[in-house]
């Protein structure tokens, strides 16, 4: 029996999302078309969750706006205690209170099961401590991970340089590249015979070489794949981009989002290279739904990396903190939090298992490896689109039709793929890939 909501239906519209009042609108140029009469719209696209936040963000939000009166003020040692707390117990996976039932997670497989060993539910997984060196001193604000990464790129790389990322990936580190007079290098991640998403290291390496790359931004979990890292694997990313002299920066926004089973390991822990030479950014956004609210951090163990990406930030002049963001973050990491986001990592890979499987019943053609993380599931239509004649534009425009609010994979650097979020309530899953049934 749950103690929290994850089943009502929010009706969100004119209450400031962007996710259902954004439709038919070109703000962004990726909005979803306004459905046919008959059809109610389920966003499935903008990354934000459509489930109440936590109580106790809520609460703290609350509380504070008791006391009226909002001047200026400089974040107090329990913001840090917070994260400092939060980082080190979330992440190590012994703070998950929900366990696996007994077999879950076992099975292999494009379109079935979760595809990683399960020993990362033994006591010895437990025992590692997330971030053991970090201190006060190691975190800094940001108003946003956007903001932090094009600061970080802004001084690690020059105009023309370079930046190596991997495809597909997350459509806001391109404009954060390219916006910056940088360019993008892709190393494609490529599915295994068990349908797990794995990095091509001989490939990065030769990318690395014959661009001259300095600079990678990396995304763990990853997104849009919902892949969950082993810590073998960024260890060995690791000790490749150190033979290379590469920096890293990584994006770790989804790091409580992991599903039963899973550990998130942060990038930072591997190894004493990646220790300092790896910038990480993280935000309670995604964890508890309040992206409105603004309200990033990053951790960064280099005095002196650090020391100039803070400068550099701050010299923008809109890196400033938001005393109700403060309160929602404290409120989000404690022990109400932690026994909310177990639910709902619970809630999430339930609706994920429902999909691979729905799939794999009802849409033949089509691919999609089970996610372990994240909110985020990739679709490759590419057999289905062969099997059928049909184009990406027609389906995607075809379930636009019927409310199915996905969003085009090409974006992400995909060919012929959606990108599909499944924060909903189950029921709404469930409609949604019934539509799916119906428009192709």
């Amino acid at each position: 029996m749950s103690k929290y909501d994850f089943t009502t239906i929010l009706d969100r519209r004119g209450r400031d999302a962007y996710a259902v009042d954004g439709v038919g609108l070109q703000r962004w140029g990726t909005e979803p078309a306004p459905p046919q009469d008959g059809y109610d719209f389920i966003p499935m696209w903008v990354a934000d969750m459509n489930f109440p936040t936590c109580p106790s963000v809520t609460e703290a939000i609350m509380d504070r706006v008791k006391h009226p009166a909002f001047g200026y003020f400089s974040a107090p040692d329990k913001y840090f205690d917070a994260i400092i707390n939060w980082r080190q117990g979330r992440e190590s996976g012994c703070g998950q209170d929900l366990e696996r039932e007994p077999g879950r997670g076992q099975e292999q497989g494009i379109a079935s099961g979760s595809g990683q060993d399960t020993d990362k539910d033994s006591p010895a997984a437990c025992a590692h401590t997330a971030h053991p060196y970090l201190k006060r001193e190691h975190i800094g604000y940001e108003n946003g991970v956007h903001g932090f990464i094009t600061s970080a790129v802004r001084v690690l790389t020059k105009p023309g340089d370079s930046i190596l990322l991997h495809s597909p990936n997350y459509v806001g580190f391109r404009g954060d590249t390219l916006g910056q007079g940088r360019e993008c290098v892709y190393s494609p991640l490529r599915m295994d015979e068990d349908g797990i998403w794995r990095m091509d290291l001989d490939d990065m390496a030769g990318r690395i070489e014959k661009h001259n790359i300095s600079l990678m931004i990396f995304c763990s979990p990853q997104n849009p794949s919902g892949r969950v890292w082993e810590r073998w694997e960024l260890e060995a990313m690791m000790d490749m981009l150190e033979s290379h002299h590469v920096t890293v920066i990584c994006d770790e926004i989804w790091a409580d989002l992991v599903f039963p089973g899973y550990v998130h390991t942060p990038l930072q822990d591997v190894s004493t290279y990646a220790r300092d030479h790896v910038l990480a950014a993280y935000a309670p956004s995604k964890t508890f739904n309040i992206a409105g609210l603004v309200g990033s951090y990053h951790i960064i163990y280099n005095d002196e990396l650090r020391e100039k990406i803070t400068r550099e930030g701050d010299l923008t002049n809109y890196n400033e903190m938001n005393v109700l963001s403060m309160h929602a973050l404290i409120g989000g990491y404690s022990k109400t939090g932690r026994e909310w986001l177990g639910e709902l990592n619970q809630t999430l890979e339930g609706n994920a298992e429902f999909a691979v499987e729905f799939i794999r019943r009802n849409l033949p053609g089509v691919t999609v490896s089970m996610p372990q993380g994240t909110y985020m599931m990739w679709l490759d239509l590419k057999n289905y689109m062969d099997r059928t004649g049909r184009t990406l534009d027609e389906v995607i425009h075809s379930g636009w039709r019927y409310g199915i609010g996905w969003q085009d994979g090409r974006f992400f650097e995909g060919g012929t793929n959606i990108r599909l979020n499944l924060a909903s309530p189950r029921s709404r899953i469930e409609e949604a890939f019934n539509r799916m049934k119906l428009c192709m």
